[in-house]
């Protein structure tokens, strides 16, 4: 009763019910009536027709056809539910109409999208007027197999009968729905070609005279196929056909009552207790297996005599039952499992990997295997029978580990003891102890593992994890926490702790140069150097590529960090050797000191690396100790910075034009743009202020774009009005160093409509030191679009005449620090003048900047100064001002 009641709660007698059904309809063999014929659009309709859909003249003509054969009922299982050709639709009308009622159309329901809610196809109203509502859809099983047929359905509230059950006559709404009788062979059900009945065949219209008639697909490609049970696979037509089959032949099938189904499981159970110790078990398994074939018997002479399917599944599962108890009773089960489980202990102990030991109550090795003789080395023979403490290493200092130790232990505790080989070598083990209450008393086993290897994997990956892996040093987050263990220590004793960041000058030239080899091989001279001046309490870590830190309390380098740095300093005085080179480097240094710079290993990090930035700003190979001003003065430019970005969103910057003349006659020639902040608080701000935070900031190539075509656009208007003048655009390293540059100015020019020769573009000396091949390159790419290339600020510089030779410049401009004195100090006007002769005498215009006077502008033409601008001429102005100054016809007859 429990296995049964067990089998009815998961469903399983359907996986044998229906299969035991199945089989008798194979046995079973029934022909179709032939009253019913299906006229089939097959393969060959479609391939003399055409292409599916048909045009519906073509079913109206058929059913002319059909109506000239005789035939008792037409039912089609072909959608009509959706409007096609008006006139095709109106002559199938009229034949369904002068059918007289005889026609039967499909209904079906699907699924709408939101998949819960279903929607129902109903033929068109005027051919439903004219027609029999018929239900065409079957329920598919949880295994895929259509089994049960209904005799019609609620639909919109009015019953609507099974075409099934139009065709045989019989469509009670209150009849629950019939297991089809698949004993009836569709091979005897008639079938005859839509085109042969279309094109009025004789012979074809003789076979349906007097029948009845189901119109539908079987060709495969129309998909309308199901499948039903013994692995067959019927068309539409053809179920709808069998399952009026069935009604007309009496074989609605119903499933037996489980009132029939409980008596017989009661009679099996009365002769099972009759039986149990009357019988040998053999005769008991004999005569349960006759009566499965007797039920199984009677089940198909009933399922053959009467529109019955008796369910038989749960005879033969308590019939499986009983056969399995009465194993179950000839059987020792204690004896079976413990032979069992002693066999599989023994494959499973003999077949693991980890070292498997058992005792016995008095910690006696029972059980030895081949794992263990792998650990220990000790073979089986020699360890059974001996304690177990014998593979545990013992030590003068320490004690050795006992297994009475781990008797006290929970069950399954893992610990780890020290064990000895049989080579006397000592190695960490792993072990699993668990005990248990045997047939011999108390027992005892552990599972044992060698993790030497472990141990040491765990240790390499806990330096790897600590260290650096090239020069072995301490890495960032282990410093860190050693850095605030000294920090506690040194609160407590109320001291000091230095912590300096050294960073190597340069090191990318030497990756650059010398290879990345090269540069790991000075990395571990530089660490060694570090080490070497470092005191015993003091850490060296790496902190990246090209920077290392030393922690160290101030009481170990005298409490004078900064002498402790100049003796850093001091030892990369002589050079490094790095594999076969000897190379100096210098190396400049960033401290802070706890308590006063930082309370935490993360100050203490930030401030020193402020200084160290201090320290390569001002004074590379030097070294700076932190001071709030360093915070302060980096936390304005981040203020600044984020304040530039929004202005950059905001539009807030502006460009003015200060006016470039020619000195001889007044003549405007030009004009330099020069970048404003219209600040909403400030006002106008001074570019001193700003820009070099600009050049250095991540917003520097947005802006310097911004700048160069607001330039070009301004000019290229100015001169669509008919005034030309050249536009001098200032540009920035970021610009250079992006790598496009002269595709950001031709794509500029070609924008803006802008002359190329009205463009000038002033370079300082400060955006050549980058990389000089690269300037190089750009600057020819620019010269080839017709733009002019002009140095400015010529004369303050270090290489100013080296790069006159060596780049393709068009002119200079000279800077107004000597413009100033030019009329006071002789030094000023022979660097000028001298200026001008090189020029002329190298093809390159000149143009001098700071002109405030009259007399320094007669000064410089009397020189053969062709162009200036200054204060004289105009400040920077707004470009309104600008034109209205100088664009203007009173304006350029006035500067004239």
């Amino acid at each position: 009763m429990i296995a049964l009641a067990i089998v009815l709660a998961g469903g399983w007698h359907n996986s044998l019910r229906h299969p035991l059904a199945d089989l008798r309809f194979a046995w079973q063999s029934r022909q179709a009536s032939g009253d019913i014929v299906v006229i089939a659009i097959d393969a060959s309709s479609i391939d003399r027709v055409g292409v599916w859909p048909w045009p519906r003249l073509l079913h109206a003509e058929l059913i002319r056809q059909l109506q000239k054969a005789d035939v008792q009922d037409i039912a089609l299982d072909v959608d009509f539910s959706t409007p096609s050709d008006a006139s095709s639709d109106r002559n199938f009308a009229e034949a369904l109409q002068g059918a007289g009622g005889s026609v039967v159309l499909p209904s079906f329901h699907q699924p709408r999208t939101d998949r819960t809610t279903l929607h129902v196809n109903r033929p068109l109203q005027q051919f439903a007027e004219h027609s029999w509502p018929a239900l065409v859809n079957v329920e598919v099983g949880s295994d895929g197999l259509v089994r049960r047929y209904p005799f019609g359905e609620q639909l919109d509230g009015k019953f609507v009968p099974a075409m099934a059950a139009v065709l045989a006559g019989q469509y009670d709404e209150k009849r629950t729905p019939f297991l089809i009788d698949f004993s009836i062979r569709t091979v005897g059900i008639p079938k005859v070609s839509f085109a042969d009945v279309l094109r009025g065949d004789p012979a074809t219209l003789q076979k349906l005279q007097g029948k009845k008639v189901i119109i539908g697909g079987t060709a495969l490609e129309l998909g309308d196929r199901f499948s039903v049970p013994n692995g067959v696979i019927v068309s539409g037509p053809v179920l709808q056909t069998l399952a009026a089959e069935s009604l007309l032949q009496n074989r609605a099938l119903q499933w037996t009552s489980p009132v029939v189904t409980l008596i017989g499981l009661a009679l099996l159970g009365l002769l099972m207790l009759f039986s149990w110790r009357r019988l040998s078990a053999g005769k008991r398994v004999a005569r349960l297996a006759a009566t499965a074939v007797a039920v199984e018997a009677s089940a198909y002479a009933l399922q053959a005599a009467f529109p019955l399917i008796p369910d038989t599944s749960l005879f033969h599962i308590a019939i499986i039952v009983y056969i399995a108890a009465i194993a179950l009773d000839e059987i020792d089960i204690r004896d079976l499992l413990g032979r069992v489980a002693e066999s599989r202990f023994q494959r499973v102990a003999m077949s693991l990997g980890d070292g498997l030991i058992c005792t016995d109550s008095n910690y006696l090795i029972t059980v030895w295997n081949p794992g263990a003789t792998a650990i220990f080395g000790y073979l089986p023979e020699e360890m059974i029978g001996r304690p177990f403490d014998e593979i545990c290493a013992r030590d003068a200092d320490t004690p050795a580990f006992s297994v009475k130790n781990a008797a006290e232990l929970a069950a399954g505790t893992v610990i780890e003891f020290e064990g000895r080989r049989s080579n006397g070598e000592v190695f960490p083990v792993e072990a699993s102890f668990s005990g248990w209450q045997g047939t011999d008393g108390f027992q005892f086993g552990a599972i044992l593992r060698d993790i030497s290897v472990r141990k040491r994997e765990a240790e390499r990956i806990r330096y790897l994890a600590e260290h650096d892996t090239l020069t072995g040093l301490i890495n960032r987050n282990t410093l860190h926490a050693k850095l605030e263990a000294k920090i506690a220590r040194a609160e407590a004793d109320g001291r000091r702790v230095a912590l300096l960041v050294v960073g190597i000058d340069g090191f990318q030239q030497v990756n650059d140069m010398l290879g990345h080899a090269s540069g790991d091989l000075v990395l571990r001279a530089i660490s060694e150097r570090l080490m070497a001046v470092m005191p015993a309490t003091g850490l060296v870590a790496r902190l990246s590529g090209d920077e290392f830190a030393i922690a160290v309390p101030t009481i170990a380098i005298g409490q004078n960090v900064s002498r402790f740095a100049e003796q850093i300093s001091a030892g990369f005085d002589e050079p490094l050797l790095a594999g076969t080179r000897h190379l100096r480097v210098r190396v400049s240094i960033g401290a802070a000191v706890f308590p006063s710079d930082g309370r935490t290993a993360a100050e203490l990090l930030s401030n020193s690396h402020m200084a160290l930035s201090r320290a390569k700003a001002t004074r590379r190979g030097g070294h700076v100790l932190f001071e709030d001003s360093i915070r302060r003065e980096l936390e304005t430019r981040l203020t600044l910075e984020a304040e530039l970005a929004l202005a950059a969103e905001r539009n807030e910057f502006e460009l003015f034009y200060q006016p470039q003349l020619h000195l001889a006659d007044g003549r405007l020639v030009g004009a330099e743009a020069l970048i404003r902040w219209r600040h909403p608080e400030r006002g106008l701000v001074s570019p001193g202020e700003f820009m070099p935070v600009v050049n250095t900031s991540p917003i520097s190539e947005r802006i310097a774009e911004w700048v160069l075509e607001t330039a070009c656009t301004k000019a290229a208007a100015w001169e669509r009005a008919g005034q030309k003048l050249r536009i001098g655009v200032n540009l920035s390293p970021s610009q250079l160093q992006s790598g496009d540059l002269a595709s950001s100015v031709a794509q500029a020019l070609a924008r803006t409509g802008l002359s190329p020769t009205s463009l000038e573009l002033e370079v300082t000396e400060d955006i050549l030191l980058h990389d000089e091949q690269s300037a190089l390159n750009t600057f020819l790419k620019i010269q080839a679009l017709g733009v002019r290339l002009v140095f400015d600020d010529f004369g303050t510089g270090f290489a100013s005449l080296s790069y006159l030779k060596k780049f393709p410049l068009d002119g200079l401009k000279i800077d107004r620090s000597f413009v100033l004195g030019l009329l006071a100090n002789p030094d000023d006007a022979a660097i000028v003048s001298s200026t001008i002769g090189l020029s002329k005498q190298l093809g390159l215009s000149v143009i001098a900047e700071g002109i405030e006077d009259r007399a320094t502008a007669d000064f410089l033409v009397s020189m053969g100064c062709g162009e200036g601008q200054g204060y004289f001429f105009g400040r920077p102005m707004p470009a309104s001002e600008f034109e209205a100054r100088f664009l203007t016809a009173p304006a350029a007859a006035e500067v004239a």
